[in-house]
């Protein structure tokens, strides 16, 4: 009997356990009670902004300039250059029909004016396409062969000196003559010259 008893309080406290738990459950959180979907709301935190790194920084895009560019050339250290830079200063010498054709140079920057520049004064400068020139007016044409040779030969270490010096600071050279027999002159003795023969003289 005693026995029994025993075991039937076993049976009974076992069952009181299992009531206690049940009771447990129904009120613990459901999510702890069975497996089942997310139903509860998500908490919507603003992810914190991550600093790029120096390498990552993005890069900002390309704008066009503000104001036109003044002209087809590149501004270089050697522009910076105080020799290099054009300075215009009176014409020298009393030659006006020489300096009325510096002056009429096609999209002469200084009429009026020599430039001065690298250390030479040349007759004209187009800045907008980097170009002093250096202009000659003598009456080439109207010399006998001979002479024009030995013109040419006496002129031409300095104009080759000139166009150094324009090169040396980024600028191209030219050189004008008055006729077409003075061109070919100067470019057999040198084809590496820009020889222009000015039509408006």
């Amino acid at each position: 009997m005693g026995a029994v008893l025993i075991t039937g309080g076993v049976v009974v406290g076992f069952a009181i356990k299992e009531a206690l738990d049940a009771h447990e459950l129904k009120w613990a959180d459901p999510e702890d009670a069975r497996p089942r979907p997310e139903t509860r709301p998500v908490t919507e935190t603003k992810p914190t902004p991550q600093k790029p790194s120096p390498k990552q920084r993005p890069k900002p895009e390309p704008k066009g300039p503000d104001l036109p560019p003044l002209g087809p050339f590149e501004v270089t250290e050697r522009d910076r250059r105080p020799e290099c830079k054009p300075v215009p200063v009176p014409h020298l010498g009393g030659n006006d029909p020489h300096n009325k054709c510096a002056d009429n140079i096609p999209n002469n920057s200084f009429p009026g004016w020599d430039v001065f520049v690298n250390g030479k004064n040349f007759d004209a400068l187009q800045l907008t396409t980097r170009t002093p020139w250096d202009v000659k007016t003598d009456d080439f044409e109207k010399q006998p062969p001979r002479s024009q040779a030995f013109f040419v030969r006496m002129k031409l270490p300095e104009i080759q000196r000139e166009r150094e010096l324009a090169k040396t600071c980024g600028y191209r050279f030219v050189v004008g003559v008055r006729g077409k027999a003075h061109k070919e002159a100067l470019l057999k003795a040198d084809n590496t010259l820009d020889v222009v023969v000015m039509d408006w003289c």
